[in-house]
């Protein structure tokens, strides 16, 4: 299982691109919520590769016409797509209800952990996406999510419904797109043949977003 990377859950905190100052009470806070979260987490994600359309400021993928010129142009040159989706599971969405009626810092800490965790669940289940993706000569794009940029959050559940997600790793969405359980991730991931353009994971166009003092960008 993948670990929380304790400065990106010092950062989704709030103190900074380089998690702030040392502070060995928080430290010692953060540790005991991660342990927490982590026994509770029941990790689970599927994918399937599409065949993949681009048009002007569109893209067709897997029964879905997506007008979205950032989607586009975040698919540039690629020959196919993987439709991705990944949950901690119902488990953490209850340790983080009951958390926030009964201690609400504590709360605030096990949600930054557990954005950690969902990230690096995703890197690492992206990593084996590639690695089968490099037997055929192709390279992963950065996840891109509904959501992002001008990608309507409305196809949220057309791509649960294309993974067959609710049946295989009981991931759904409200009657307003939002994700159940919520600490999940649903991702448009583009396969390249070339691979200049490829990074590690985190918004899908954090290298040209014109935040540039987002603590969350990229280096």
């Amino acid at each position: 299982m993948a670990e929380i990377d304790w400065a990106e859950a010092r950062r989704y905190l709030g103190l900074g691109r380089n998690g702030g100052p040392a502070d060995p009470a928080l430290d010692e806070r953060l540790r005991s919520c991660g342990a927490e979260l982590t026994a509770a987490a029941r990790p689970r994600w599927v994918w399937r590769p599409f065949p993949l359309e681009l048009g002007e400021g569109r893209v067709s993928c897997a029964g879905m016409d997506i007008e979205s010129a950032h989607l586009r142009r975040h698919l540039e040159g690629c020959t196919g797509a993987v439709l991705f989706a990944a949950t901690l599971g119902a488990e953490t969405d209850r340790l983080l209800r009951r958390a926030a009626v009964t201690d609400m810092s504590r709360a605030v800490i096990l949600q930054a952990c557990a954005a950690s965790l969902l990230e690096r669940y995703c890197d690492q289940c992206c990593r084996e996406i590639g690695e089968q993706a490099a037997g055929e000569g192709l390279y992963l794009r950065p996840r891109f999510s509904p959501g992002y940029g001008d990608f309507p959050i409305t196809f949220q559940r057309a791509l649960l419904e294309a993974l067959e997600a609710p049946k295989r790793i009981g991931l759904t969405a409200t009657g307003a797109m939002m994700l159940t359980p919520a600490k999940s991730v649903t991702a448009v991931v583009g396969l390249s043949p070339d691979g200049r353009y490829t990074r590690p994971g985190g918004c899908g166009d954090c290298g040209s977003c014109p935040r540039t003092t987002c603590p969350y960008r990229l280096e």
